[in-house]
């Protein structure tokens, strides 16, 4: 290191260069879900055109090999020459960051992408991208490698025959005019000084035509691009993945047509919803029972403040909440004042009408809570609003602060107005909700009967609990172990220092199917509650975790990925903030020991067992198949799972809301034919199923 720093170290980053040096800064990571992003973002673009009314077919393509294609028939890209770079407005849109139309407040009113860094990222972490814009009869063309022009842009006439083709590749139906041409040749006698018409000129004619009749439909863009493996982790798409965000902008944009194949395995799927988000919700709620058949639809406007905002929501006999938030078509993940403000809406719209209507009677000064009137609801929130403030590129949070009160405003008004009109529907919401706040109850009176008895023991820790001497919960890790054959061995081998260990008797409540006053009666949540410290419902407090290495140990046999299934919708439905602070692990133990002489060595899967045995030696190779983690003495079990140099954990992360409660609703719900469906359509994905 140099003992000077001046003014010579002080680097600047050119064009795209700083996306290739940081590119998690831009798409949050680089590995599946950070390239999944990068079609994300050239989607959007074309949201951004379908928000402003001028695009209604959007089309992905997964190609053979291995590039996106995304298609839309939109203005498409501006491609005159801009005066201050001297440039085309492709190529500046698609090499300059924060260059775009966002800016001027009269190309688009509403947008999701407002920083201008969207496609020329993708262009940046590309290996190659060509971009093509059909505008005024013309194709306009452009090539990139990894973020910098290999190619002028050109451009040429599109003949007729390419117009039609186009077209009925485009919208899916025979092209008008596509088997006879649209000017009528001269037939009949002719006098010989008439000469017959130019073939040339006649398609030209046609094409003009054409244009005149379906040239708004005609312009679009295409993206064409494949990501850069010496970025990306992985460059192998996933069409499920895409296939489920795809889906989701449809509802969002009610009309819109989202159209995903995918070239390697011929799949494909359209989707298109007139109904929008009431088709959303009941999509969401397929194989719940619900308290009233058709969604409440809210959908208003603030004129003043540039605000729409559109509401579906419905209730089902679930104990839990489903509520997903979406500014422009982008996923708020994390919420924002548009989702405060529909909170604050619903609990002082159902409280006012429920006192209006006199349905409190045992108690008329009871104020129901939030987590009450929410209890069993499945809703969506949209708003299309212009120049919200996204907190980070990644734009999971909404901070305007104004939305809160305009949301608030609106949805209460709708609600009132609503529950006038529908006032049995009124009725059935408030009998669920007074059970919600019977059962809140009853829970505040189980933790405190759970109090009084800890405050008599020594320790205030349940007794399996084999807990760490380290205080420091950063420092420290617990083990939830199944058995207590495993728990043994597990409290035999670790390091006492900083590793707890808690076995857990046989399968755990289905909480899926459960409320949280019985989650509070059964023996082994409560064990489990206790020891980690954070509480459950209204008292959960992530902050009180005492360890933040949650780590889930259990057999490899379907027995043991049951109990791991089990704890993993407990921790989703009721410790979901330690999943989002990344404090919860599953531990690999591994399958196989295979032995020859005083070597050995330990194995994760089938395969790499034939390899490692093959590679001893056929003759005298010892194979020892672990089915259960009891069959490990402490040793073993140190070596292989608990080791922190050796061992191997999955981190437990939530890629997308949506997609993590549609998948625990399907398999621990009470749906039994929606499951058997979604086992016999993975199934064959199963490779180390053992029964």
């Amino acid at each position: 290191m140099t003992e000077t720093y001046d003014a010579s170290h002080i680097t600047v980053l050119e064009g795209l260069t700083p996306v290739r040096e940081r590119p998690a800064m831009f798409i949050g990571s680089t590995d599946t879900r950070g390239l999944h992003h990068l079609v994300y973002e050239v989607v959007d673009n074309s949201i951004d055109e379908a928000l402003a009314g001028y695009c209604t077919l959007i089309s992905v393509t997964i190609n053979k090999d291995g590039s996106v294609s995304v298609i839309d028939n939109g203005r498409g890209i501006p491609v005159d020459t801009m005066e201050k770079n001297q440039k085309s407005a492709l190529e500046v849109v698609l090499t300059v960051l924060h260059a775009g139309g966002k800016f001027d407040k009269e190309s688009y009113q509403v947008s999701g992408g407002l920083h201008g860094v969207g496609v020329s990222v993708v262009n940046a972490l590309s290996n190659w991208l060509s971009a093509r814009v059909y505008r005024d009869g013309n194709i306009y063309e452009m090539r990139f490698c990894q973020g910098k022009p290999t190619s002028p842009l050109i451009s040429r006439k599109e003949t007729l025959p390419d117009m039609i083709a186009r077209y009925e590749q485009w919208f899916g139906i025979p092209a008008p005019f596509s088997k006879t041409p649209l000017t009528t040749p001269v037939t009949g006698a002719q006098d010989s000084s008439v000469t017959s018409p130019d073939p040339a000129e006649t398609e030209e004619k046609d094409r003009q035509s054409f244009l005149v009749q379906f040239g708004a439909k005609m312009t679009g863009t295409i993206i064409h691009f494949v990501p850069d493996a010496t970025i990306f982790e992985t460059t192998t798409f996933d069409y499920d993945i895409l296939a489920h965000r795809l889906r989701e902008l449809a509802f969002l944009n009610a009309g819109l047509t989202i159209k995903i194949s995918d070239e390697r395995s011929s799949d494909t799927a359209v989707y298109c919803y007139a109904g929008g988000l009431v088709e959303f919700v009941k999509y969401l709620n397929e194989g719940a029972e619900c308290l009233h058949p058709i969604p409440i639809d809210i959908t208003k406007k603030d004129v003043e403040n540039k605000l729409e905002l559109e509401v579906a929501m419905q209730y089902t006999t679930a104990y839990d909440e489903k509520l997903f938030a979406y500014v422009n078509s982008v996923n708020t993940r994390d919420g924002g004042t548009h989702l405060e403000g529909f909170r604050s809406a619903i609990t002082r719209g159902i409280n006012t009408m429920a006192k209006r209507n006199g349905l409190i009677k045992e108690n008329p000064l009871l104020t129901l809570r939030g987590e009450d009137v929410r209890e069993g609801l499945t809703s969506v929130i949209s708003v299309k609003m212009a120049n919200p403030q996204f907190e980070g590129q990644t734009k999971m949070r909404l901070g305007n602060s104004s939305v809160k009160g305009i949301v608030d405003s609106l949805v209460y008004a709708a609600l009132t107005e609503y529950f006038d009109e529908n006032p049995k529907v009124l009725q059935i919401i408030i009998e669920k909700a007074l059970s919600a706040a019977k059962a809140r109850e009853a829970a505040r009176n189980a933790r405190d009967l759970a109090r009084r008895k800890s405050s008599l023991e020594s320790s205030g820790l349940p007794g399996k609990l084999a807990d760490c001497s380290e205080r420091d919960p950063a420092k420290s890790e617990i083990y939830i172990v199944e058995g207590d054959s495993a728990g043994g061995s597990a409290k035999q081998g670790r390091d006492r220092k900083f590793q707890a260990i808690l076995p857990l008797k046989g399968k755990i409540l289905n909480v899926e199917k459960a409320g949280e006053h019985q989650i509070l009666k059964n023996a082994e949540l409560q064990t489990l509650i206790s020891a980690i410290g954070t509480g459950i419902g209204e008292k959960f407090d992530a902050e009180r975790a005492r360890y933040h290495h949650i780590i889930i140990m259990t057999d490899a046999d379907v027995d043991g990925a049951h109990i791991r299934t089990l704890l993993l919708t407990f921790f989703y439905r009721y410790m979901l903030k330690l999943i989002e602070a990344g404090y919860v692990y599953i531990a690999q133990p591994p399958l196989f020991r295979i032995a020859k002489g005083k070597e050995e060595k330990y194995v994760y899967k089938e395969e790499e067992m034939q390899k490692v045995s093959a590679a001893m030696g056929e003759k005298g190779v010892s194979i020892q198949r672990y089915k259960g983690l009891g069959e490990m003495n402490a040793q073993q079990l140190w070596e292989t799972t608990m080791d922190p140099e050796y061992r191997i954990f999955k981190q437990v992360t939530i890629e997308d809301a949506m997609e993590a409660n549609e998948i625990f609703k399907i398999l621990m719900g009470k749906d039994v034919e929606t499951r058997k469906n979604f086992i016999i359509r993975h199934a064959k994905e199963v490779t180390n199923l053992d029964i």
